[in-house]
């Protein structure tokens, strides 16, 4: 599926554009570093998610990495969200079913509160810099970085909100997401590490633009990163990865762009990040992987088995 979305990549840039694929003229040094920083944003996405674990029973980085380039890679092509899905099901099979489902989601829950917070910076920057053109756009996705941050300050208050109160079914989910979602070190800690994903994206895209021809833009690169990320959680797109590419073509049409750099830089970014969300995931795997073989290859005692 994920080398169709590729081959399509490439197609829909012979057809749309002056270039036979995405990355035909672009500079290959400034290619590498974007694809070195794009996947740096996975290591400290997944690192970031374990610490949302409860640190009694967290998962290995190995599968936490495993699980969100398997997720990112297939959210190109599936619909509504289920990427979700294939996170959790990578990351129990490779735990060994030891954490409970309901950990795993609201783990993935905090993922999303904490990281829309951790985006809350970079789309301020992005209203204050941008032009009239992506004010409503961008207030909306700093309002809803803001009601995340209440969502986080409230914690187990969530209760106490009017709406909530009616339904039994909400008032128990709120309490075990509040439950859940408490200030502390480890949050703190992962909430930078999220920063540090997002701020890898975000020169991953400078430097993307600047292979492309597109010249040195931050600014451009903060619009196109906000709006992206927020078009990407629709659940009702057919994939993150596709809605973030035409908000991001978009942008670039709006902004004056030309027509290749416009199209090319969706398409280049689309797969590079594809690229890099299957690296990840394959490290991942790989990791667990020996971490298995090592634990096989001990004795309770820690004795190897040598010459056994």
């Amino acid at each position: 599926m994920c080398a169709f979305s590729v081959a399509a990549c490439v197609l829909l840039a012979r057809r749309l554009t002056s270039t036979s694929w995405p990355l035909q003229n672009a500079e290959l040094s400034f290619v590498l570093i974007s694809a070195a920083a794009y996947c740096a944003s996975f290591g400290f996405r997944a690192i970031g998610w374990r610490r949302m674990f409860p640190s009694c029973g967290r998962p290995d980085r190995a599968g936490c990495l495993a699980a969100c380039g398997a997720a990112a890679a297939s959210g190109v092509v599936l619909p509504f969200r289920l990427d979700y899905l294939v996170k959790i099901s990578v990351l129990r099979r490779l735990r060994g079913n030891a954490l409970a489902l309901e950990t795993i989601v609201l783990s993935i829950v905090a993922l999303g509160i904490v990281d829309s917070i951790t985006m809350l910076p970079l789309a301020i920057s992005a209203l204050a810099t941008s032009g009239p053109v992506f004010r409503a756009p961008l207030t909306v996705v700093v309002l809803f970085c803001v009601g995340c941050l209440g969502v986080l300050l409230a914690g187990h208050r969530l209760v106490r909100l009017p709406l909530v109160g009616r339904s039994r079914r909400a008032t128990a989910i709120c309490r075990r997401i509040g439950e859940n979602i408490v200030v502390t070190r480890s949050m703190l800690v992962a909430g930078v590490l999220l920063f540090a994903c997002w701020t890898s994206r975000t020169l991953g895209s400078v430097f993307l633009l600047l292979a492309l021809g597109g010249g040195f833009s931050p600014t451009l690169a903060l619009v196109i990163l906000c709006m992206a990320g927020a078009t990407s959680t629709l659940p009702i797109t057919a994939g993150g990865a596709v809605a973030g590419m035409g908000a991001t073509a978009g942008v670039l049409f709006a902004l004056g762009a030309s027509r290749d750099v416009a199209l090319n830089f969706p398409l280049a970014s689309g797969l590079l990040l594809t690229v890099a969300a299957l690296t990840a995931a394959a490290a991942g795997f790989a990791g667990s992987l020996a971490s298995r073989l090592r634990g096989r290859l001990v004795f309770p005692g820690g004795l190897a088995r040598v010459g056994v």
